[in-house]
Protein backbone atom coordinates (compact mmCIF):
# COMPACT_ATOMS: atom_id res chain seq x y z
CA UNK A 1 0.00 0.00 0.00
CA UNK A 2 2.85 2.38 0.74
CA UNK A 3 5.35 1.33 -1.91
CA UNK A 4 8.49 3.29 -2.73
CA UNK A 5 8.60 5.03 0.64
CA UNK A 6 11.46 4.81 3.06
CA UNK A 7 9.08 4.93 5.99
CA UNK A 8 8.64 2.19 8.56
CA UNK A 9 5.29 0.60 9.31
CA UNK A 10 5.51 2.09 12.81
CA UNK A 11 5.94 5.62 11.39
CA UNK A 12 2.91 5.08 9.14
CA UNK A 13 0.89 3.88 12.14
CA UNK A 14 1.93 6.94 14.15
CA UNK A 15 1.01 9.32 11.32
CA UNK A 16 -2.42 7.74 10.87
CA UNK A 17 -3.04 7.61 14.62
CA UNK A 18 -2.15 11.30 15.02
CA UNK A 19 -4.34 12.20 12.04
CA UNK A 20 -7.29 10.26 13.46
CA UNK A 21 -6.88 12.17 16.73
CA UNK A 22 -7.21 15.47 14.88
CA UNK A 23 -3.60 16.64 14.70
CA UNK A 24 -2.73 18.96 11.82
CA UNK A 25 -0.66 17.61 8.96
CA UNK A 26 2.13 20.09 9.65
CA UNK A 27 2.06 19.17 13.33
CA UNK A 28 2.34 15.50 12.44
CA UNK A 29 5.24 16.34 10.16
CA UNK A 30 7.05 18.15 12.96
CA UNK A 31 6.49 15.48 15.59
CA UNK A 32 7.24 12.51 13.34
CA UNK A 33 10.25 14.03 11.62
CA UNK A 34 8.80 13.18 8.21
CA UNK A 35 8.47 15.66 5.37
CA UNK A 36 5.09 17.37 5.08
CA UNK A 37 4.52 15.92 1.59
CA UNK A 38 5.26 12.42 2.90
CA UNK A 39 2.66 12.85 5.65
CA UNK A 40 0.11 14.11 3.12
CA UNK A 41 0.89 11.16 0.84
CA UNK A 42 0.45 8.63 3.65
CA UNK A 43 -2.88 10.13 4.74
CA UNK A 44 -4.13 10.40 1.15
CA UNK A 45 -3.20 6.79 0.36
CA UNK A 46 -4.86 5.51 3.54
CA UNK A 47 -7.96 7.55 2.74
CA UNK A 48 -8.19 6.09 -0.75
CA UNK A 49 -7.80 2.55 0.59
CA UNK A 50 -10.43 3.17 3.25
CA UNK A 51 -12.85 4.48 0.61
CA UNK A 52 -12.34 1.34 -1.50
CA UNK A 53 -13.03 -0.90 1.50
CA UNK A 54 -16.08 1.16 2.48
CA UNK A 55 -17.51 1.01 -1.04
CA UNK A 56 -16.99 -2.76 -1.19
CA UNK A 57 -18.50 -3.49 2.22
CA UNK A 58 -21.36 -0.98 2.51
CA UNK A 59 -23.89 -1.57 -0.22
CA UNK A 60 -27.69 -1.45 -0.41
CA UNK A 61 -28.19 -0.38 3.21
CA UNK A 62 -31.86 -0.38 4.18
CA UNK A 63 -32.85 2.16 6.81
CA UNK A 64 -36.10 2.76 8.63
CA UNK A 65 -35.05 5.90 10.45
CA UNK A 66 -32.40 8.56 9.90
CA UNK A 67 -31.19 10.88 12.66
CA UNK A 68 -30.16 14.37 11.60
CA UNK A 69 -28.95 15.70 14.96
CA UNK A 70 -25.64 16.91 13.58
CA UNK A 71 -27.39 18.87 10.85
CA UNK A 72 -29.00 21.32 13.26
CA UNK A 73 -27.31 24.63 13.88
CA UNK A 74 -27.86 27.35 16.44
CA UNK A 75 -29.10 30.70 15.17
CA UNK A 76 -28.91 33.53 17.65
CA UNK A 77 -31.80 35.97 17.52
CA UNK A 78 -31.53 39.60 18.37
CA UNK A 79 -34.43 41.06 20.42
CA UNK A 80 -35.09 43.57 17.67
CA UNK A 81 -35.59 40.75 15.15
CA UNK A 82 -38.02 38.70 17.25
CA UNK A 83 -41.74 39.30 16.87
CA UNK A 84 -43.89 38.98 20.00
CA UNK A 85 -45.75 35.69 20.42
CA UNK A 86 -49.53 36.04 20.65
Amino acid sequence: MYYHRQVTAEQIRQVLQAHSEGSSLRGISRTSGLAYNTVVSIVRTASQQAQLIHNAEVQAVQTKEVSGDELWSFVQKNKSNVSPVN
